[in-house]
């Protein structure tokens, strides 16, 4: 039987690249002189201590990671970091700078204010999270241990179009939804951290990117898993670390430095961005609701006005082959995620269903 794949539009877990899912399958039985599959191997053994390494190497090569950064794999997805930011970094003034654009970066500070002293310097809740606040390194606490910020918000659409200057306040970043998807200088940032499962790879591995003077201060309390620097100092093999997440990762980052790196991501991702919001511009049946300088380019929300006519769309959309259209919970619409691995075709597709959705259901 001949499965047709379809348009995976989903936030995450997200589609992965084909050469990669198919790479991967020939691997799956027995990968390379093993004999076994990578699902079988000991994390300590000569088979995957190769496959860790050039998953690092790889993705530093990509987003040109800085030498005096440690690059980890961890486990428990983006939400852990929530924990692990204030308990490996509110531990000298005890306050922390956070920034409030969305659900992600709301629960980031909520979970840091068991551990410390946390001010919210700007939220967008004002205006339903549609846009990026305006700051300057002088609305930031001069003593606080640090400043977060969730550079891409999957639920509303957004995106930071600026990094904030903090000065010599370390600058954390949640990338989980956007990393890989253009070029950025690392170095203007204290700490990277990200779930695999959008951009990466598939759920299990987070990448946590962190600069090397940071390592060290945690607080004493904090689990060893969640220390950073131990997991630095045993090379992020502390416990058994997500062996088969990782090794995708490694092909993913592959990938990307094949389609000839970042600058290239950069230039198909922001093209096919421009398919979906030129339609949109272009017509007043559907609604954009991210302001337009803030626009992401991986996660693009919209709705029709009505909530039943969402609903239709969403069903009659997966019928059509157009997978996982139906936006988050807490707002509703629709929302198209179109990470690194969607298909020009598929951005074409969801426009023209949308044109045809449209016609065949008029507004009343």
């Amino acid at each position: 039987m001949v499965m047709t794949r379809v348009y995976n539009f989903s936030a995450g877990p997200s589609v992965l690249p084909l050469p990669v899912l198919e790479r991967a399958a020939s691997e799956l039985v027995c990968y390379g002189s093993s004999g076994m599959s990578v699902m079988e191997m000991s994390h300590r053994s000569s088979d995957f201590e190769p496959i860790i390494a050039d998953a690092e190497e790889t993705l530093r090569r990509v987003m040109n990671i800085p030498e005096n950064y440690k690059v980890l794999f961890v486990q428990g997805g983006a939400t852990t970091q929530f924990a692990a930011v204030p308990l490996n970094l509110l531990t000298r003034s005890g306050k922390a700078d956070y920034v409030v654009t969305g659900q992600f970066s709301k629960k980031a500070a909520d979970e840091a204010k068991k551990y410390g002293d946390v001010r919210i310097v700007a939220s967008t809740a004002d205006k339903n999270h549609t846009y990026i606040p305006a700051l300057t390194r002088e609305d930031f606490s001069p003593d606080a241990d640090y400043v977060h910020i969730c550079f891409n918000n999957t639920i509303y659409g957004t995106k930071w179009n600026y990094i904030p200057d903090t000065g010599d306040i370390p600058l954390v970043a949640d990338m989980s939804s956007c990393i890989l998807s253009e070029p950025i200088d690392v170095s203007r940032f204290g700490v990277i951290y990200a779930g695999a499962q959008k951009n990466m790879g598939p759920a299990g591995v987070t990448v946590v990117i962190v600069r090397e003077d940071l390592l060290g201060r945690a607080n004493s309390m904090t689990p060893s898993m969640l220390d950073w620097k131990v997991m630095a100092e045993n090379g992020s093999m502390y416990n058994t670390p997500p062996c088969f997440s990782i090794y995708i990762l490694g092909l993913v980052s592959h990938w990307v430095e094949e389609l000839g790196g970042l600058e290239a991501m950069a230039k198909i991702n922001r093209e096919k961005a421009a398919i979906l919001y030129d339609y949109l511009d272009s017509q007043d049946y559907y609604i954009a609701p991210a302001e337009k300088e803030y626009r992401s380019i991986m996660n693009v929300t919209f709705v029709t006005g009505n909530e039943e006519l969402d609903k239709k769309f969403a069903k009659e959309a997966e019928k059509a082959g157009l997978k996982n259209l139906k936006g988050h919970r807490s707002v509703g619409g629709m929302r198209a995620s179109i990470y690194n691995a969607m298909p020009r075709e598929g951005v074409v597709a969801l426009v023209e269903f949308m044109k045809k959705f449209a016609a065949e259901n008029p507004k009343k």
